[in-house]
């Protein structure tokens, strides 16, 4: 039996550590484990077994094997390898995150006194002043904060009190016993005077629900009035009820307890059955034209193998029925697939789709599930019980037995990369697992990214193409109007042209549907002094706070704007009376967002009944499946919203779509720009006319002449890429390049300043072969959650390049003093900001 196990943990070191094994346990590569680490107690994989002692370094013992198998196929332990090496993650955090099991073991935070928090002890308690005066007493123990407050000190002293026994006390009784705040903890442990401590222990995460049954009694005894109706409740609904319905009818549960002592009443715990949810699709029967067969066809020529297809389907031409097609083919093959979903906004749609199409063999993965749902439907899928995965990014790592397909819809979507470590790429991870499994992989896309394309050019991927709009219907008219010259007729900054306000009218009075893209939340997405030009910003981030209203009231109308929020760190204020820096009266709200545009709509058109999707009103998987739901039935006739309206939703009502304010991405400091603003345009756009009826798309711009907005306005991607890719070319972008985006933080600007400027001094002294490094100099957001933000952009000509000089970075770092943490790799980063 090995004695020796490389453990991979989820810390910030490309590294894994090595432990002993006890006497009976018998860990397996793959397999998760609990280890101590430091004053931690850590979920750790195993990554691989020896028999070797080691002799440089002391082992310590295993705390627990958690799995008596492993729980990663051996091609997902390869896959979570080249995550590893390729977006330089470290394995033990590439890991974490393909296994979303936390729900299965319970943490506990737990402080204990140090040695300098006894001596700080003795001094209070000998009332010794020092400790409060920020200096050194005369036998070299530090005083306390010369800046903590009375109250402070007192409830730093109780704090040590409570744990001078030396013994380990849990977070939650400490600030009971003691009412410490947080902040007084955390400062307490930065100087030092506490230490903190992690226990780990396995809990049963099964879901469960606990039933009243009626127990038959030929004689009942005197009963009260609400055992009776309690009785009366239970038969009624067939003899048993979830004591959750019953707490709902407001049944008292002192008075249940009593029934079942009186053997009148039984309850049972039964397993939760998971709701899969969604819109409920048409029940028109699925069948193929002409292109999607063929499609299809090419699809299932190459199951069994390892092959990449890209699908051009233009919006509206039923890429999503050659999905289902292709998973039922699968399916049919005894293989496995998994289908990825940009949002979590397309997942009750297509989650409906799938439930009629194959029922109970279809397994759910994204964000907005609890820990329990998300560890049952894993191990669901696990035990082969579900054969058909969807999910967001996440899902791609779905342990799914026999896989044989892996489709991405809407695979140019950034919403697939993860923009924290480990920085992974769906569509590019999901490549790579199809290629180790043997699989099949289809990207879907109206409008494929760049790098997709120059992949289907070279031949890398296969392209199959769908032109024309099911059943023969017209992809929508555009209609381009110059906001310039709507500015010089009317003599005034309208939001809305007077052609989509006429054209909404009509549609609305013809009793169709539309929806207007406004994408900015909020209410006004600036507040600036008119008098000395002051932009109210964030206290944690430099970045303007946007006006917010209030929610609705049971009218459907805001009341008057009281709040202001980060949308990066949630940093919440309300709206100042007069400006901090000057005391001017004369704030200007700068900009419009969806709020806003709710708010001119219900003005406007008072008659309409008007819904709003952006991150404000779906907070959850529940309040999209209600808002969809609403638009389907027809409830809702105006719906406006954040580029969350534009994504791949099917309602065959709408019929006119109108595009406010999405060009102003043309002028943000990113390559990128122009290939985002012509996707949200077209895929905004084919929300229109896919029922019978046509649709038309009306675009407000300032930019009526930019070669993406006149493409997009014909639904001509070919001159598109044609154009677009000419200046990637010249300028060695992908996909005629590769980057990476290195950010340097820190909370002190001198710390981050410094070693971004250690790192530029490093590139320019070694110039690896190969790579331009452009910058250190500040991000174009240089302050997020009070953390100070440097980078360097690197360009280079091959993936090999690239990733050796940013090894050779990471080492100096490493060697410099600067601490792995505090230096963020986003290899083919996507947001550069």
């Amino acid at each position: 039996m090995p004695a020796y196990c490389e453990v991979a943990l989820p810390v910030p070191l490309d590294r894994t550590f090595t432990y002993a094994a006890r006497e009976g346990q018998q860990p397996q590569r793959g397999a998760r484990v609990i280890v101590p680490f430091r004053n931690e107690k850590l979920i750790g994989v195993v990554t691989g077994l020896s028999e070797t002692t080691p002799v440089d370094f002391e082992t310590r013992y295993l705390e627990c094997v958690l799995d008596e198998e492993s729980l990663l196929s051996e091609h997902l332990l390869k896959l979570a390898e080249w995550i590893a090496q390729y977006y330089l993650a470290p394995l033990g955090e590439v890991l974490r995150g393909m296994l979303p099991l936390m729900a299965e073991v319970r943490r506990t935070l737990y402080y204990r006194i140090s040695d300098l928090g006894r001596d700080i002890l003795a001094g209070m308690l000998d009332g010794d002043a020092l400790h409060f005066a920020g200096g050194r007493r005369k036998d070299g123990v530090p005083a306390g904060r010369g800046k903590a407050s009375g109250e402070e000190q007192k409830v730093e002293l109780k704090v040590l009190e409570r744990l001078a026994s030396g013994e380990p006390v849990k977070v939650s009784t400490l600030r009971t016993a003691t009412a410490a705040p947080l902040p007084v903890l955390a400062s307490m442990l930065r100087r030092k005077w506490i230490v903190r401590e992690t226990s780990a222990v396995e809990r049963d995460a099964r879901r469960t629900e606990r039933f009243a049954v009626l127990l038959p009694e030929t004689r009942l005894p005197t009963l009260t009035a609400k055992q009776q109706a309690i009785l009366a409740e239970l038969a009624a609904a067939g003899g048993e009820l979830p004591l959750a319905e019953l707490r709902r009818k407001e049944l008292p549960t002192s008075t249940l307890q009593t029934l079942v002592r009186r053997e009148l009443v039984r309850i049972e715990e039964r397993p939760l059955e998971f709701r899969l949810g969604g819109i409920e699709p048409s029940s028109e029967p699925l069948r193929l034209n002409e292109p999607q067969a063929d499609a299809l066809a090419a699809v299932a020529r190459a199951l069994g193998s390892f092959h990449a297809f890209l699908l051009h389907g233009v919006t509206g031409s039923g890429k999503t029925a050659v999905y289902l097609a292709a998973m039922q083919l699968a399916l049919d093959r005894g293989l496995a697939s998994i289908l990825l979903v940009p949002e979590i906004g397309l997942t009750p749609q297509m989650a409906g789709l799938l439930d009629v199409a194959f029922g109970t063999s279809v397994a759910l993965l994204h964000s907005a599930l609890t820990p329990e749902e998300r560890s049952e439907q894993w191990r669901r899928i696990q035990r082969g019980e579900a054969p058909i995965v969807v999910g967001t990014r996440s899902a791609i790592f779905a342990p799914v037995p026999n896989l044989g397909m892996i489709l991405v819809d809407e695979e140019h979507d950034q919403s697939y990369k993860q923009e924290e470590t480990p920085r992974y790429n769906a569509r590019d991870v999901a490549v790579m697992r199809a290629k180790l499994a043997g699989a099949v992989v289809v990207l879907g896309s109206a409008t494929p990214s760049l790098e997709s394309w120059q992949n289907s050019v070279q031949g890398k991927y296969t392209r199959i193409a769908i032109e024309e709009r099911v059943m023969g219907r017209p992809l929508p008219k555009v209609e381009l109007v110059d906001m310039r010259r709507e500015f010089q007729e009317t003599g005034q900054e309208q939001l809305f042209s007077r052609s989509l306000v006429e054209q909404t009218k009509a549609t609305l009075e013809r009793g169709e549907q539309a929806m207007i893209l406004l994408n900015r939340r909020g209410y006004s997405f600036a507040v600036i002094c008119r008098a000395c030009g002051e932009k109210l910003e964030c206290e944690n981030c430099a970045i303007s706070l946007t006006h917010h209203k209030p929610t609705l009231d049971d009218a459907g109308m805001a009341h008057a704007g009281q709040r202001l929020e980060c949308h990066y760190c949630g940093y919440r204020r309300t709206v100042p009376q007069k400006c901090p820096k000057c005391a001017s009266e004369h704030l200007y709200y700068l900009g419009a967002g969806s709020e806003q545009g709710e708010e001119r709509l219900a003005e406007i058109f008072p008659g309409a009944r008007i819904g709003r999707m952006d991150r404000d009103t779906v907070r959850g998987r529940h309040d999209l499946e209600r808002l969809l739901a609403r638009l389907h039935s027809g409830e809702i006739n105006l719906l406006v919203g954040t580029q969350m309206i534009a994504k791949g939703h099917d309602i065959h009502g709408v019929t006119l779509v109108g595009v406010v304010g999405c060009d102003h991405a043309l002028s943000m400091p990113d390559f990128r720009a122009a290939e985002r603003v012509f996707q949200l345009m077209t895929q905004v756009s084919g929300r229109a006319g896919r029922g019978e009826l046509p649709g038309r798309v009306v675009v407000q711009t300032y930019y009526p002449d930019h070669y993406a907005i006149l493409a997009a306005s014909t639904h001509d991607y070919a001159s598109f890429v044609d154009r677009e890719l000419k200046y990637r070319r010249w300028m060695h972008y992908p996909p005629f390049g590769v980057l990476a985006n290195v950010l340097v933080q820190s909370e002190k600007l001198e710390e981050a300043a410094g070693w971004s400027a250690e790192l530029g001094k490093w590139f320019q002294k070694v110039a690896p072969e190969g790579v331009r490094a452009l910058g250190p100099c500040t991000a174009p957001i240089a302050r997020i959650k009070g953390v100070y933000r440097f980078h360097l952009i690197l360009k280079a000509v091959s993936r090999k390049a690239l990733n050796a000089a940013l090894r050779g970075a990471l080492a100096h770092a490493d060697g410099a003093g600067v601490p792995r943490r505090n230096v963020v790799v986003d290899v083919d980063a996507q947001r550069l900001m």
